[in-house]
C-alpha cells in the first residue's frame, strides 16, 4: 500500500533527513535561546530608565538586531558562507547551517525577550532595588523568573521559524527535510517525496508548538 502511494520514498533517506531537521532545529534553538536572552537583556537594561541606562549601547544593539532581522534568511546564508567556512570548515551539511540559523534567529528572539522583560511589573523590580539587590540578583531572581511564561512562548514561536529556516537551508545543501524535498523530490519531479516531507515538517511544527504551549501553561502560575 505504502509503496503504491509513495513509490519514490526511500525510508532510510527519509529518516536521515528527519533526524537532520531535528538536529539543526534543536542545536540552533539552544544557541538562539542563549544569544537571544543576552540581546534581550542588553536592550532592556540599557534602555531609558533602565538599570544600565546607556543610550549609545542601546542604539548599537538595537541596530544590530534590526539589521539581522531585516535580512531575508536565504540571503543571510549566502552572506555568511565565508564566515561559516572559516568556523565550521565547510558550507554543506547540518553543522554548516548552524551559524546562519542562530544568527538569523537570535535577533528575532532577542526582541521577544525585550518585550517579555518590559511586561514585568516595575514595582517588583523597584522593590528589589530598594532592598539593595545587585543587578545580577535582579536579573536571575526577578526579571527572568517573572517573564518566564512569555520567554517560553517566544522560544516556541522562534522554534517554528527555525524549522522553516532549516527547510530553506536544505535547498542549498544543509541537509534535512528541505534538502530531501528539493533535491530528491522537486528536481526529479517526484512529488510524493515533496508531499511526505511537507507532512513531516508540519508534524514537527505541531510537536514543538504542543511542547511550548504545555511548558508555558505549566510555568504560568497566574
Amino acid at each position: 500500500m505504502w509503496n503504491s502511494l509513495f513509490p519514490n520514498i526511500e525510508m532510510q533517506d527519509l529518516w536521515i533527513a528527519t533526524y537532520e531537521t531535528f538536529y539543526m532545529t534543536i542545536l540552533a534553538l539552544i544557541g538562539t535561546f542563549i544569544f537571544g536572552i543576552l540581546l534581550g537583556l542588553l536592550l532592556y537594561l540599557t534602555m531609558k530608565d533602565g538599570i544600565w541606562q546607556n543610550k549609545f549601547l542601546n542604539i548599537v544593539v538595537a541596530t544590530i538586531v534590526n539589521v539581522f532581522r531585516a535580512i531575508p534568511f536565504i540571503i543571510l546564508i549566502l552572506l555568511l558562507f565565508p564566515f561559516t567556512d572559516f568556523l565550521m570548515g565547510t558550507i554543506r551539511g547540518p553543522n554548516a547551517a548552524l551559524p546562519a540559523l542562530i544568527i538569523g534567529s537570535a535577533p528575532f528572539y532577542g526582541r521577544l525577550v525585550e518585550i517579555a522583560l518590559k511586561e514585568v511589573d516595575k514595582g517588583v523590580v523597584e522593590a528589589a532595588k530598594a532592598m539593595g539587590a545587585k543587578t545580577r540578583t535582579i536579573i536571575f531572581k526577578v526579571l527572568l523568573p517573572e517573564s518566564m511564561p512569555a520567554l517560553v512562548s517566544g522560544i516556541t514561536v522562534t522554534a517554528i521559524n527555525l524549522i522553516g529556516y532549516t527547510a530553506m537551508a536544505g535547498v542549498i545543501g544543509a541537509g534535512g527535510l528541505g534538502n530531501y524535498a528539493y533535491f530528491f523530490g522537486f528536481q526529479r519531479r517526484e512529488f510524493d517525496v515533496v508531499f511526505i516531507c511537507t507532512i513531516l515538517i508540519v508534524l514537527i511544527v505541531f510537536l514543538f508548538q504542543f511542547i511550548g504551549d504545555y511548558s508555558s501553561n505549566k510555568i504560568d502560575k497566574r
